[in-house]
């Protein structure tokens, strides 16, 4: 299992800071969708030169121009980006080629998709083999958790990393973690533990 810090409602000085306070760890620095508007790919360039050692993941949601926008993301030091599962195939697609032309990884965030079986086996069946459970912050304000869409998503793949994501915390960790042995969960590390 991989940890993974969500980091979205920050200054980079203010994540670069806390990154070094958990730098032992965390395996993951995710450079959440907020942060990515709020500073672009400076703030990946950013995290990649103060933690070479560490895994960045580009949030990027992207929702078009799956190869050029991907590609953004993996010259600015990515390791992993992330594109809707609402979005066209062609768009994932694209994720996909950059990907394999940088060495990298793509993570299909399935946030809002309604039907979770068909759009997994659609996706591993163009080659996605990193999959993401999230459960948005507004979801969660309605009182979603990620676990009914994580058995659904583990019953769906055949072959895909999952990651799950939305409302971890200390509470919920250990449930989730006996739900999902072998796979990663990030930690939001922008507002205090829900």
């Amino acid at each position: 299992m991989k940890l993974q810090i969500a980091l979205d409602e920050m200054s980079i000085e203010q994540g670069l800071a806390l990154c070094e306070k958990v730098r032992e760890s965390i395996d993951i620095i995710e450079i959440g969708t907020p942060f990515i508007i709020d500073e672009g790919m400076r703030a990946v360039r950013a995290f990649r030169k103060a933690f070479p050692e560490k895994e960045i993941l580009a949030d990027a949601k992207i929702m078009d121009a799956g190869e050029y926008e991907a590609e953004i993301c993996f010259k600015a030091g990515a390791d992993y980006v992330t594109v809707l599962g609402v979005t066209d195939t062609l768009t994932v697609k694209g994720c996909l080629d950059a990907a394999k032309k940088y060495g990298k990884e793509v993570f299909v965030d399935m946030i809002c998709v309604k039907d979770i079986e068909a759009r997994v086996a659609e996706l591993e069946a163009i080659g996605v083999t990193h999959i993401a459970v999230h459960t948005g912050v507004d979801q969660q304000a309605a009182g979603r958790t990620p676990l009914e869409d994580l058995v659904q998503m583990k019953a769906a793949s055949q072959k895909s990393q999952l990651s799950v994501a939305g409302g971890i915390n200390y509470k919920t960790v250990d449930t989730l973690q006996g739900r999902r042995r072998g796979h990663r969960h990030r930690r939001r590390g922008h507002r205090p533990c829900r």
